[in-house]
């Protein structure tokens, strides 16, 4: 087998390859055979119609066939001699067949980019003063309050600002006279997103009241069966729950499990601001350090690992939107600045896994069984069911790889110069 590997662009390469004349009709002569056994052609026994008519009927599907018989495993073979690991599949764009002849071929592809790193040890950092104040931990005892609130039935008064509100709701469309199906439905009175006329007549409704009101939905309102329509609903209240917030005291220190009175509560939550702040301050540190150390690399990256990220971070940042609420103005900023992040993550994860290479390190089993107890703590689930639910999802080396980076990113700030 001959072969060409030529260097078109940073991490892009082009293989040429000839597969040789023996091997080629070989194959291609057990793929006629192959389909002959199986051909149903008028005035033939299976198997039995020369091999001539078989070839002239099925040429284009024989050659398919030889094509993914022999190209995947010479390709394959021969990128493996050459010691090459492609990113991605090898993407065929030239090829030659002839019966008799050598199949020559041309295929282009990316490898991963060789670079030498910088020193990455002593880096200088800022470290940030962690600490916490009193209105930082009220907001979090109030956060726990509102958690913690219940939702008791009330009689004899009307509907008040975040009564939790069962109704029935009735619609029609004035337009075709329809009647919309009647529904039972839970409503948060007063809440920001309820249609304003709907608030409106909802506060002070008696249970058993019935209101009408007739709303305009825009063309695109997010419920489609609604959009463009003016309908007139009929709400009819059933019954009211009434916000209970806990009085912030030793009692409700003591329903939360581990606390003797509200001072230990307060003394738990600034612990954990503290925690979560010395956190944020390290991730802060690590991606200092990184730029600096990326700062002073210009790598290559196969563009197919670029794409890729790029389509990950622009389904995060569409995800909680639509399309109606972007303009493109604002979609043609979000995509270059997704393109820009996807190259910086990917030159990031090259970088850590070069240092991770260099220094060798290791993620062992024992850490990966602290790191399943942490997720199923986390999660107050069975830490075998979590165990069992990352083999199946086949994500085991996914999160061997992110523990191994997180350590990596651990080892830098070790050694890095803290100011």
């Amino acid at each position: 087998m001959k072969s060409n590997i030529k260097i078109l662009n940073g991490c892009k390469r082009e293989i040429e390859l000839d597969i040789e004349a023996d091997e080629v009709t070989k194959e291609f002569e057990r793929i006629v055979t192959q389909f002959s056994s199986r051909a149903k052609i008028p005035g033939f026994r299976p198997g039995k119609a020369p091999r001539d008519i078989i070839k002239q009927r099925f040429y284009p599907e024989i050659k398919e066939s030889l094509f993914n018989s022999l190209i995947p495993k010479a390709l394959s073979g021969e990128l493996k001699t050459q010691n090459l690991n492609p990113v991605g599949m090898p993407v065929v764009d030239d090829l030659h067949f002839k019966e008799g002849q050598p199949l020559h071929l041309k295929a282009q592809f990316e490898v991963w980019p060789e670079f030498n790193l910088p020193g990455y040890k002593k880096i200088k950092v800022k470290n940030k003063k962690v600490s916490v104040t009193d209105q930082e931990i009220n907001q979090s005892l109030e956060e726990l309050r509102l958690r913690s609130a219940q939702y008791i039935p009330v009689e004899g008064r009307g509907v008040l600002e975040e009564d939790y509100v069962v109704a029935e709701m009735k619609g029609k469309d004035l337009k075709t006279k329809k009647f919309l199906p009647q529904e039972k439905v839970v409503i948060l009175a007063g809440h920001a997103e309820n249609e304003e006329l709907l608030n409106k007549k909802l506060i002070g409704s008696m249970p058993g009241e019935e209101k009408k009101f007739t709303l305009d939905y825009d063309k695109n309102h997010q419920n489609k069966k609604l959009a463009g329509k003016k309908i007139e609903h009929s709400l009819k209240v059933i019954s009211i729950k009434e916000k209970k917030i806990p009085a912030l005291d030793d009692e409700f220190a003591k329903e939360l499990g581990e606390f003797e009175n509200l001072k230990d509560l307060k003394e738990k939550i600034k612990k954990e601001i503290i925690s979560s702040k010395e956190k944020a301050t390290k991730q802060d540190m690590a991606e200092e350090i990184i730029k600096k150390i990326s700062d002073k690399l210009s790598i290559g990256l196969p563009e197919v690992l670029v794409e890729q990220e790029y389509m990950a971070i622009m389904r995060r940042l569409l995800s909680s939107r639509t399309q109606q609420d972007i303009k493109k103005e604002d979609l043609e900023q979000l995509k270059s600045e997704g393109k820009k992040k996807a190259e910086q993550n990917l030159k990031n994860h090259l970088i850590l896994k070069k240092i991770a290479e260099k220094e060798n390190l290791k993620v062992s089993d024992q850490e990966m069984h602290e790191h399943f107890k942490e997720i199923a703590k986390a999660n107050n689930v069975p830490l075998a069911q979590i165990v069992d639910s990352v083999n199946k999802e086949g994500k085991r080396e996914e999160l061997r790889s992110s523990i191994l980076f997180n350590k990596t990113v651990d080892f830098l700030v070790e050694h890095a110069i803290i100011e």
